[in-house]
């Protein structure tokens, strides 16, 4: 009889998988080193995950969850008006990204770039991640009354995560804040109906 998985071994190997895929990608993360860095034999990874795509598909998973324990709470902050709301969760997410030197991305864009054209699973959970994301900033911006026929509050919610997306990769490319200050002073108020300012 097979033992039963651990559920302590499996939350260090997606602990090492995350960190491992968002600084290396996909293909340039083995299962030996996700193995070795979560101090798990090689061998039992396969009891946890049949596949490296499906571990990979699990990843995601987990590095939304950490968004949303670490960030979307201020997306349900229900202390503070909706569309500062907004402003602060990817203020929260500048922030971070820049500890980290904006040198790492959004593990969704990345994996989206290299696995989704490859993998249904991946395609089908990316796709499922990014309308929780939508619907999140969606609700704030019901709140806000930004529902209008011509531009729905989901599909703006859209927009301004494709618009986000964009930054983080151009901020990827040049290592910079500048790229996320245009997004904050430029991109965001327009599409909250708020005061545009220069970027910095």
């Amino acid at each position: 009889m097979p033992r039963p998985t651990n559920p302590a071994v499996r939350l260090r190997l997606l602990d090492a998988g995350l960190a491992l895929l968002h600084a290396n990608g996909f293909h340039g993360s083995g299962v030996k080193e996700i193995a070795d860095t979560a101090s798990v034999p090689k061998g039992s990874f396969y009891s946890y995950f049949p596949s490296k795509e499906e571990f990979a598909v699990q990843v995601l998973e987990h590095y939304w969850a950490c968004i949303d324990q670490e960030f979307a709470v201020h997306l349900r902050d229900h202390t503070v008006p909706p569309l500062q709301r907004v402003e602060n969760f990817f203020q929260a997410m500048t922030e971070d990204n820049q500890s980290r030197n904006f040198a790492l991305g959004c593990l969704i864009g990345n994996l989206a770039l290299e696995i989704a054209d490859h993998s249904a699973d991946a395609r089908a959970t990316l796709a499922d991640v990014m309308d929780r994301w939508s619907g999140l900033l969606a609700d704030c911006l019901r709140e806000a009354r930004l529902d209008t026929a011509d531009l729905p509050a989901q599909d703006r919610a859209a927009v301004i995560i494709e618009a986000w997306e964009g930054a983080v990769l151009r901020g990827r490319i040049e290592q910079s804040r500048r790229p996320y200050d245009r997004f904050a002073s430029t991109v965001l108020p327009r599409l909250l109906g708020r005061r545009v300012v220069a970027a910095r």
